[in-house]
């Protein structure tokens, strides 16, 4: 029986894994995304090396007990690297039928299958088409199923509580976490403070909950149904030394963003508008005004750029920040800030597609659109990350060029990171780069009679960036506008000779911007394939190629941050090998950039399914690709 504050005693037999899949699944109400989520907390307080996949509805609230409305929360935590968030579950925890029917065909054989029985009522089981009870049909007998009383057992827990039923059944998603953690050794005690703190100003729920989760917990000790526990130690070797949390991709960008603005002595500036799966960017920065942060939630996509961009023009860090269907409506704008050539984070949390698409799952089907959905010749920079705590090096490294280059940036990132978390390693703040500015504050051209004046397109050699005039600065007044400027004065111009050469200044400007060559990981250095990825596909092509070198393929591999500009040595290193393979959840948007740009043969593997590939059917596709004749 856990002491209070989650201390632990196990009296039944420990068996040692080296990593677990775990996924937990009911209805949306069932608090599936908590439960994960504090399972998550603490496997990293624990100290393994983890990765998650959140998996939601696309309904706001589908009609409960139905296909539609499952919500499901996998974990992978290991005693080592892990990169993914597991192809299959380990063990399946599902809260009721349409929990079980939905994710059932995900679980090996094998796997350990724990079900609320309670949930499996004649009403229950006819919503999902199950004429007969899997629980009574065999249909999990080829599974290590537990059919286990979940809502009883709490509300029994809970008995002296005096809930109303209702509010009693709700803590069955506690009582499930109770009997996980002491099946997998997780410390609790940093969930009952969490409960503390969640209800502090409903106590009795806090000590309900916190009931619930030691009744699970005694559950599993006590039990007949669980004859030993599993313990996965900490991944002592996975991580260099320093001070860990675990981090989402969307929490990432966030602190991203602050320490950004810290950098460059800037305030930091959101105009935004809610939109799954980015907002969450927009609550998280608005609770950090004490850093400078001003947050404003605007009435749609274009005001919220719109406010942003003026934001950039005032001398803020300006981000917005949106998804696929926002960018469609930020277009006009992000045209605007080209013109202008003003610092612009434009953050893209990618999702399924086309239109409304699949709002909750994820996609990479925005690269086209980031590198040309705008009118006219407008060139944008584009990076991404490719893991969850990359999303906090990946939009400084994006506020670094706007910054330096006075350019909109976009970043590409997706629900699958945004949603997903990982361990983070704290940085120092010495460790991030000086991303300091200076302001335009007086005259920089001279006339031909000698009269000093601003010249707001007047370039920096270098970079061939203008200067940044804040607004009510004396003497520096300029003309702003989306009509073609003047080379040098900005002011307007409609000669064809100068808007042929503003284009060419504008491509060249975002062409010259200094990005890292390219790196390959290739240790024998004689493979014969490549596997290029980008973004969130990183994870699932690092597992699936260490798979294969573990078979002793031999096998190479490259990730690309920047995609426009792409490295510099990109076409060496094509060139460097007989096949291509590019995978990527979309129907192959850099396949088409990278033929087009290095006259290359890459081929294409794509899968546009709303979930990020699976690491074994990948292995399987380079595997088929490396025999291939």
């Amino acid at each position: 029986m856990p002491e209070p504050g989650g201390a632990a005693r196990h009296t039944k037999p420990t068996r040692r894994l080296h990593q677990v899949v775990i996924r937990f699944a009911g209805d949306s109400g069932d608090g599936m995304q908590l439960t994960g989520d504090r399972f998550t907390s603490q496997t990293a307080a624990f100290g393994n090396d983890l990765s998650t996949l959140p998996n939601f509805p696309a309904e706001i609230r589908a009609p409960a007990g139905t296909l539609p409305g499952v919500s499901s929360f996998q974990l992978h935590f290991a005693d080592h690297d892990i990169l993914t968030p597991g192809d299959a579950p380990d063990v399946l925890v599902a809260m009721n039928p349409a929990a079980l029917k939905a994710n059932l065909p995900d679980v090996p054989a094998g796997a350990d299958v724990i079900v609320d029985s309670d949930a499996f009522t004649p009403r229950a089981l006819q919503k999902v088409g199950y004429g007969t009870s899997p629980l009574e049909s065999g249909a999990l007998d080829r599974f290590n199923a537990h059919a286990v009383p979940l809502t009883a057992l709490t509300t029994e827990a809970l008995k002296d509580f005096a809930l109303p039923r209702k509010d009693a059944d709700r803590c069955k998603n506690m009582f499930a976490l109770g009997l996980l953690s002491w099946m997998y050794h997780r410390p609790t005690a940093g969930t009952e403070t969490f409960l503390k703190r969640k209800f502090a100003t409903r106590p009795h729920l806090a000590e309900a909950n916190i009931a619930a989760l030691r009744a699970g917990w005694n559950f599993g000790e006590t039990t007949e149904t669980f004859a030993a526990s599993y313990e996965v130690p900490p991944a002592a070797t996975a991580f260099p030394p320093g001070t860990y949390r675990n981090i989402s991709g969307n929490l990432a960008l966030s602190y991203g963003l602050i320490a950004a603005g810290r950098r460059a002595d800037l305030p930091v500036y959101l105009g935004s508008y809610p939109i799954t799966p980015a907002s969450d960017i927009l609550h998280e920065l608005s609770r950090h005004k004490n850093f400078g942060v001003r947050a404003f939630q605007a009435e749609d996509e274009i005001a919220a750029i719109g406010a942003a961009l003026g934001a950039a023009f005032g001398g803020s860090l300006a981000v917005t920040t949106t998804s696929g269907p926002g960018m469609a409506l930020k277009s006009e704008t992000v045209g605007l800030a080209v013109s202008l050539e003003l610092p612009l984070l434009v953050i893209d949390i990618q999702r399924g597609g086309p239109s409304t698409g699949l709002p909750t799952k994820t996609e990479q089907a925005d690269l086209l659109q980031a590198m040309y959905g705008r009118n006219g010749e407008a060139p944008v920079p584009v990076v991404a990350p490719r893991t969850p705590a990359d999303c906090f090096d990946t939009v400084i490294e994006a506020a670094r060029i706007a910054l330096t280059y006075r350019t909109p940036v976009f970043l590409l990132s997706d629900g699958y990171l945004a949603h997903g978390s990982e361990p983070w390693k704290i940085p120092s703040p010495d460790e991030l780069p000086d991303l300091r500015q200076q302001f335009a504050v007086r005259p920089n051209h001279t006339t031909d009679d000698g009269t000093k004046v601003f010249w707001p397109y007047k370039r920096h050699p270098d970079t061939l960036a203008r200067p940044w005039a804040v607004p009510g600065t004396p003497g520096l007044e300029h003309r702003i506008g989306g009509i073609e400027k003047q080379d040098g004065t900005g002011h307007i111009s409609y000669d064809p000779g100068n808007h042929d050469h503003m284009v060419r200044v504008r491509q060249a400007k975002i062409d010259g911007i200094g990005v890292p060559d390219l790196l390959v990981d290739d240790p024998t250095g004689d493979a014969d394939l490549l596997v290029l990825g980008w973004g969130s596909s990183y994870g699932p092509i690092t597992a699936a190629v260490r798979r294969l070198r573990g078979e002793g393929e031999h096998i190479a591999q490259a990730h690309l941050r920047h995609l426009n500009p792409r490295p510099r040595n990109l076409g060496t290193v094509l060139a460097r090998y007989r096949r291509v393979l590019v995978p990527e959840m979309n129907l192959g948007q850099l396949s088409t950039l990278l033929r087009a740009a290095y006259l290359k043969d890459v081929t294409a593997h794509t899968q546009v399914t709303g979930m990020p590939f699976s690491a074994e059917r990948l292995a399987t596709t380079l595997r088929e690709a490396l025999h291939a004749r």
